[in-house]
């Protein structure tokens, strides 16, 4: 299922199942690894590949006290590696308009394939 968010000035959001199978990899080391990944398409911005939690090895992120504000998707709150502040994102209780975010991370500099 798409779910597209129209904002302000043609800004437009969508959301829906990658069809792929994602690899997260940075610094040689697999952070995740999924076939459930999202894709989230945001008008001026790269694809971002949303993976769920537990597709994710959160034993090696910690919380990090960041956090910033997206008028369309809502307050994110950050996950940092020892050598890489701010990596990965995530929207704890996203705007309803992208609801299928809820629970999925998002990583940022790594390399996905």
């Amino acid at each position: 299922m798409t779910k597209g968010l129209k904002g302000l000035k043609g800004h437009r959001i969508t959301v829906e199942p990658s069809g792929r199978h994602v690899r997260v990899v940075h610094g040689g080391q697999v952070l995740a690894e999924s076939g459930a990944a999202l894709v989230l398409r945001e008008t001026g911005c790269p694809d971002r590949y949303y993976i769920p939690a537990e597709d994710v090895r959160l034993d090696l992120l910690t919380p990090s006290g960041t956090t910033t504000h997206c008028p369309f998707k809502g307050d994110a709150s950050y996950w940092s590696l020892p050598d890489a502040a701010d990596l990965v994102w995530t929207y704890p209780d996203p705007k309803p308009e992208v609801a299928e975010i809820k629970d999925h991370l998002c990583f940022y500099d790594a390399e996905v394939s």
